[in-house]
């Protein structure tokens, strides 16, 4: 059974890898800066770890996530629209993305180390 963390993951780099890099251009203004979708994803994740420590049901842990995944996306200012165009740059521009994945590998990582 798939993780929510596993689902977000494959939901976002799988099209990664099946798109071409695309070319040099700038991005939109209304796709997040690397540094604000780094945050929100890091946000999902913690989110979703909560969730999965709980002893519910994966249809009920769905139920559960969407509240807050408006929740965190309100937090950070994120419309739904912003989120989808900064979706489908990251599509084209898979080299750009995982540089934010490799900055939310890297602050997931300190963060479980502060813990220990």
């Amino acid at each position: 059974m798939y993780s929510y963390r596993t689902s977000l993951f494959i939901f976002l780099t799988l099209p990664l890898l099946l798109v071409s890099c695309g070319s040099k251009e700038t991005a939109p203004k209304a796709v997040l800066p690397k540094d604000k979708l780094t945050s929100l994803i890091i946000e999902m994740y913690l989110a979703e770890a909560k969730l999965d420590g709980l002893p519910i049901q994966k249809d009920s842990s769905i139920k559960f996530f969407i509240p807050r995944e408006k929740k965190i996306l309100e937090k950070l200012g994120v419309p739904d629209s912003a989120l989808r165009i900064t979706y489908e740059y990251y599509l084209k521009h898979p080299k750009e993305f995982e540089e934010v994945y490799d900055a939310v590998i890297d602050s997931l990582n300190l963060r479980e180390q502060r813990i220990k």
